[in-house]
């Protein structure tokens, strides 16, 4: 039996009990997109953010805001990657990101330096 603790998003539990198989092959698809070897993982994490951004996504932009600090990028590159949305999806989901990404960005350890 699995709990919910078992999962990093709230939709892996509901989507496991119901369909197990297919959990498990997205997680799969999900591990080799994240195993990625380029973009470095910085920017891998920053795209990601920009696109946690256009779909107004307030729990991805926190955690991948968290993300790319912990792999190295600085606040300014996080607010630069959600500015970048702007020309073509608005500024208000780029207005909106900020608070979500400042709370990601000041949860997560600061990067070791190499």
């Amino acid at each position: 039996m699995t709990s919910s603790d078992d999962f990093s998003f709230p939709f892996e539990g509901p989507l496991h009990e119901v369909f197990p198989a297919l959990h498990e092959a997205q997680s799969a698809f999900m591990a080799q997109i994240d195993s990625l070897p380029a973009p470095d993982r910085k920017t891998h994490e920053l795209v990601r953010l920009a696109c946690t951004v256009i779909r107004r996504n307030a729990e991805g932009i926190e955690r991948h805001a968290m993300l790319a600090r912990e792999v190295g990028a600085s606040w300014e590159e996080v607010l630069g990657s959600i500015m970048l949305t702007i020309p073509s999806f608005g500024l208000l989901p780029a207005v909106e990101a900020m608070p979500a990404a400042r709370r990601g960005f000041d949860a997560a350890p600061e990067a070791e330096a190499d």
